[in-house]
């Protein structure tokens, strides 16, 4: 017999595949251990007793055993019967027939009644029992051997459990109920932040509903206070965020196809199609069990007789056996038909968390489709609080809240205050490269006045920004930066010089253009006319109080909108990366420059227009291709020009009329073609 042991593999083939088998999928299990248990016993009596005990029949009937004759005692010389032939008998006494057969002669017909006379589903009911519950355990758990999707099935089931034992896990929900069970004092500060905000954001680009949102959602989720950052040491936060890692990596994957679900179908529909075959060639053939079997065979030579009267011992036992067996199939057809309408009925390939964003702070979970979309489906069968509790790891909202205490646990303040440097105008700097955010250290370095931000991929700039009060000086090195409307409204009233350099137009934040004191703007990279990518920087004209603007990019004309926030500019720099940039009459329109820097814009003669800008004090054409310079006398014009640069060029020679420029205090013509130095150039006084 097969102990229990082994019957239990058939109902979990593995622990952790548990989790996966919904209701109806273990009660099958459990049935078909009952069904083979039936089948073993079956075939154990069967085994181990007598499968046929038979004697030989003296008045025989058209083949059959007749028993009207059963009264005899004696038999009468040689009685006949019309259509009736008795065969010669031996002698009867009052103890009954008695047959000149010995024990070999019994047991060999015995056996050749069993193997001829015996209906065959009588003989190998247990078997029969055995097979199809076989098939009906191998249907049930072939998706869990099959190598195409037990890999998934076990993959899933690993990450499903480290999600749910994770502390991050256990946190990240906390936090929900916490702020569910105090409601009042989010709703305070929310007002708050929409108090400031009707005042200051009204004007704001891109923050105006947007940022309502994002100010919204941050409040209600609870912004983590530095004293609980304990909670997750540094070993733990390191396994939630490569979880973080294996769950995109595997929803990517799994989502691309619906292996798992087609094959749990069509399991389910061969199981179905099995139960429908079972009940009708059972259910036919039960009656087939009998207890009394005649048996007529050829065997006259070697026992006298050719009739017998043969008793089948397990026959009754067997009726129960496979009436029980019967049941037993039918509720298992029914619960695989049930499960055959649960899967036809819902659209299983598509899973929702609608009810766990209500729920929770983490309105960003995203719905997931095909073979991950069923295997949730299939765990909500067994306990939704996986699909829960696995949906945190699915919030980017989440991802941002772990790196962000990860990052905490990692940059301590003082640590941060180590990186303090003092840069040339000497500012009190800090400067952060390639990190996943901002740590919430660096607001409590109140003293800072430059923040340099290089390549920190989705940063949101917090409104604790407003600590740093000293702050008067931003860069956004290749970092796409969103900010939070307090935070806007802080810099907004405190920040004097912006520093954006960016690699894709799209990258420059528009909520800069809200910055109404901002007197001094960098801009570095590709702005080029292509596909009208002006539209992005359109926002310049809101700069009013713009007085130093730093173009670093490839225009082949300058935009209108420079042209605009030009009139109360004091310092324009261009630098084209030699571009050539052709168009540039709208200067005429910057009367109030003090300062014009036109580097390496492929210029092979002065700009006329520039002789129109009176205030002009300082002129900067490094790195050109001027070849001549007959254009300078023009230049006695500008009565406040005193610093002209016309460095790293192609001049060869100095007009004598550089003489009339008698306010020029310094000239730089160094990496030239110059060959000769006029006399006149020593009446520059």
């Amino acid at each position: 017999m097969i102990p229990v042991t082994e019957l239990r593999y058939f109902a979990d083939t593995q622990p952790a595949y548990r989790i996966l088998k919904p209701w109806w999928d273990v009660f099958t299990d459990y049935i078909s251990i009952v069904m083979l248990m039936i089948a073993v016993f079956g075939g154990t009596l069967q085994v181990t007793q007598d499968k046929m005990i038979c004697l030989p029949c003296k008045w025989v009937t058209k083949d059959s055993c007749n028993d009207s004759f059963r009264g005899w005692v004696a038999p009468s010389p040689e009685p006949t019967y019309a259509n009736t032939t008795l065969l010669p008998t031996p002698d009867t006494g009052p103890t009954g027939i008695k047959y000149d057969l010995d024990r070999h002669q019994y047991n060999y017909v015995d056996a050749v009644c069993y193997e001829n006379r015996l209906h065959w589903f009588a003989k190998y009911f247990p078997y029969l029992v055995l097979l199809h519950t076989l098939i009906f355990l191998a249907c049930s758990n072939f998706w869990f051997k099959f190598p195409r999707t037990s890999s998934k099935l076990e993959h899933f089931v690993s990450i499903l459990l480290k999600c749910f034992d994770s502390p991050w896990t256990t946190r990240a929900l906390s936090e929900t109920v916490v702020e569910e069970s105090d409601p009042k004092p989010a709703f305070s500060k929310m007002n708050g932040s929409m108090d400031k905000k009707s005042s200051t954001v009204s004007e704001d680009v891109e923050a105006t509903v947007p940022m309502l949102q994002r100010t919204k959602s941050r409040i209600e989720q609870g912004i983590v206070d530095r004293s609980e950052t304990g909670v997750l040491d540094k070993k733990e936060g390191e396994q939630a965020k490569a979880l973080f890692e294996k769950v995109k990596k595997f929803r990517t994957h799994v989502e691309e196809g619906d292996i798992v679900y087609r094959l749990y179908m069509r399991q389910t529909i061969i199981k179905v199609i099995k139960f429908i075959l079972i009940i009708c060639y059972t259910i036919y053939y039960v009656h087939n069990i009998k207890f009394d079997v005649d048996c007529t065979v050829d065997i006259e030579s070697l026992t006298g007789y050719r009739t017998y009267r043969c008793a089948h011992p397990l026959a009754t036992l067997f009726k129960i056996l496979a009436s029980f067996y019967i049941s037993l199939v039918i509720f298992y057809g029914l619960i695989c038909m049930y499960t055959l309408w649960w899967m036809l009925r819902r659209s299983l390939k598509k899973y929702s968390f609608e009810s766990i964003r209500e729920e929770s702070s983490y309105s960003d979970i995203p719905d997931v489709k095909n073979d991950f979309a069923f295997m949730l489906h299939l765990i909500d069968q067994y306990d939704p609080l996986y699909s829960k509790r696995f949906a945190v790891f699915l919030s980017e909202v989440s991802e941002n809240k772990l790196r962000q205490l990860n990052l905490n646990n990692e940059w301590t303040l003082d640590k941060l205050r180590q990186r303090l440097t003092k840069n040339a105008q000497d500012k009190l700097e800090l400067h952060l490269f390639m990190l996943s955010g901002i740590p919430d250290t660096v607001f409590d370095l109140v003293e800072l006045e430059v923040l340099k931000l290089e390549l920190i991929p989705d940063v949101t700039i917090p409104p604790s920004i407003a600590q740093l009060t000293g702050l008067k000086e931003l860069w956004l090195y290749h970092t796409a930066a969103k900010i939070e409307a307090p935070a806007l409204a802080f810099l907004r009233e405190n920040l004097r010089a912006l520093h954006i350099k960016f690699t894709d137009i799209k990258e420059i934040p528009l909520w800069i253009y809200s910055l109404k004191t901002l007197e001094e703007l960098h801009l570095t990279d590709n702005l080029s006319a292509e596909n009208n990518r002006y539209i992005v920087i359109d926002g310049l004209r809101e700069l009013k109080r713009l007085k130093v603007l730093r173009l670093k990019s490839n225009l082949s004309k300058l935009p209108q909108v420079v042209t605009d926030v030009g009139v109360h500019l004091q310092k324009l720099s261009i630098n084209n990366e030699g571009t050539k940039l052709i168009v540039l009459n709208s200067l005429k329109k910057m009367v109030n420059l003090t300062e014009l820097e036109l580097i390496r814009c492929d210029l092979e003669r002065i700009p006329h227009s520039i002789f129109s800008l009176h205030n002009l004090q300082e002129i900067d054409l490094k790195d050109n291709n001027l070849k001549t310079i007959e254009e300078i006398i023009s230049f006695q014009h500008l009565h406040r020009l005193t610093c002209l640069k016309l460095w790293y060029n192609h001049i060869a020679y100095i007009p004598i009329q550089i003489g009339n420029l008698t306010n020029l205090e310094r000239l730089y013509l160094n990496r030239n073609k110059i060959e000769k130095i006029p006399t006149q150039l020593f009446y520059c006084h």
